[in-house]
């Protein structure tokens, strides 16, 4: 009985663990990309048949129920202005071109053509050559400055290959000493990868390498693919928030069993195709678990109120997850509600600390300067001084400044200006 209970509990395990495996693909990959993610684990299995749901469901993505009560109003507006920025690549670097990485206007002059040569991917490939030959400039100066690039968001931006954008993430991630050593060795012989597998940190190695970006522009690659919407919440007719599954785009399996399982060859594969119709159930439950997390912590914004502080640990300590594993679930996906087509990542906004979202600073500093004295405008001291008294937090007066140019409110010598004017 002991030895049955057992054989039993390896084959639970076991099928488990090919769930697992099949299931992380599926959950990263965006609704879109879906029937892609799932394409190694059905050509080599005969016994599966894939049909697509986006043939007949292409032209309908969004149901009109869930954008039928969107309301327009001026609080609104400001709350998305602040909570729901769809910004680009450019838009974020831009905002990096300054101090303290970029302080001189030589530096800045760099890291703007840095920027503008851009590959599809984020990799630099500028003429460098041309570039410091009109401008003046050395090479050995251009480099000093385009390797700063190791300090800014995303990181590996900036790099001329793969193996420096490594690098560049390496710097930027959290590694014992020993394994970094490693790792750099590793990064710059990557087609001998596996050749280093006994060595003492070979696993710690692999782990950081795997949650690197490649390329290193991804997060920003999905806008201009045709986005599909894993999650609809919309209210009912009761008016109750109500969480949809976007189910309808996705493939359907069907398992021929008509090989009969007599031959041990088509009994695995039948096997193998049960556990890709679980990795897909675990997929939809995992996903439509986040959804419901999301309203409950984000209830506010869907009844017209701002995006409040929620962490990726937050939702992995209730679903028993790493966050690793819940960045996965909401990288790619998107939410369609009556306030448009979300992001997921857009309810994980940036906390300042556990209480305060830089929305909730944002709005507070639009407040300030709409009361301050027009005759004596507050200076970013003075902004970083009530802000930090009003929230109980540490800031330093650059994030003010940024957030000041985020939302096109000039400086305080400037507004002077301005108000003088009677603009």
């Amino acid at each position: 009985m002991g030895a049955l209970r057992q054989t039993q509990g390896v084959e639970t395990k076991h099928k488990l663990s090919n769930t697992l495996r099949n299931w992380l693909p599926i959950l990263q990959s965006s609704l879109s990309d879906l029937g892609e993610a799932m394409a190694p684990f059905v050509v080599a299995n005969p016994v599966i048949e894939v049909k697509s749901g986006f043939e007949e469901n292409f032209e309908k993505k969004i149901p009109r129920k869930v954008i039928s009560r969107a309301v327009s109003n001026s609080r609104t507006e400001q709350i998305e202005a602040l909570t729901i920025q769809h910004k680009s690549l450019y838009d974020v670097l831009d905002e990096q071109l300054g101090s303290p990485l970029f302080p001189t206007p030589i530096s800045q002059e760099i890291a703007s053509f840095v920027v503008a040569n851009l590959d599809d991917f984020g990799y630099y490939e500028g003429d460098t050559e041309a570039f410091c030959q009109k401008n003046g400039i050395q090479i050995e100066m251009f480099e000093k400055v385009r390797l700063r690039f190791l300090h800014v968001e995303p990181v590996g931006i900036g790099a001329k290959d793969l193996a420096e954008s490594f690098l560049f993430q390496l710097d930027n991630s959290e590694i014992s000493d020993k394994a970094y050593t490693l790792c750099v060795r590793i990064i710059n012989d990557m087609q001998n990868i596996y050749s280093y597998s006994k060595e003492t940190y070979f696993s710690e190695v692999m782990h950081v390498l795997s949650s690197f970006k490649n390329p290193p522009n991804i997060e920003y690659q999905e806008e201009s693919a045709q986005i599909i919407p894993d999650l609809m919440i919309y209210f009912n007719d009761e008016q109750q928030i109500e969480v949809k599954l976007n189910d309808a785009y996705y493939p359907i399996i069907n398992i021929d069993t008509a090989y009969g399982v007599t031959h041990e060859f088509v009994t695995q594969k039948i096997k193998e195709a049960k556990s890709l119709v679980d990795a897909l159930d675990m997929r939809k439950a995992t996903l439509y678990k986040v959804g419901l997390m999301i309203v409950e912590y984000q209830y506010d914004f869907f009844m017209g109120g701002q995006i409040m502080p929620l962490t990726l640990k937050t939702l992995a300590d209730e679903f028993g997850h790493n966050p690793s594993t819940i960045s996965r679930a909401i990288a790619n996906k998107y939410i369609a509600c009556d306030r448009g087509l979300l992001a997921m990542k857009e309810f994980f906004t940036t906390a300042i600390d556990e209480d305060v979202s830089n929305a909730a600073i944002k709005e507070y500093l639009i407040g300030l300067v709409k009361q301050e004295n027009r005759q004596k405008p507050f200076s970013d001291m003075k902004l970083l001084d009530l802000i930090q008294d009003k929230f109980k937090v540490k800031m330093v007066r650059r994030t003010i400044a940024k957030y000041r140019k985020q939302l096109n409110i000039a400086g305080s010598s400037e507004r002077k200006k301005l108000y003088q004017l009677g603009v």
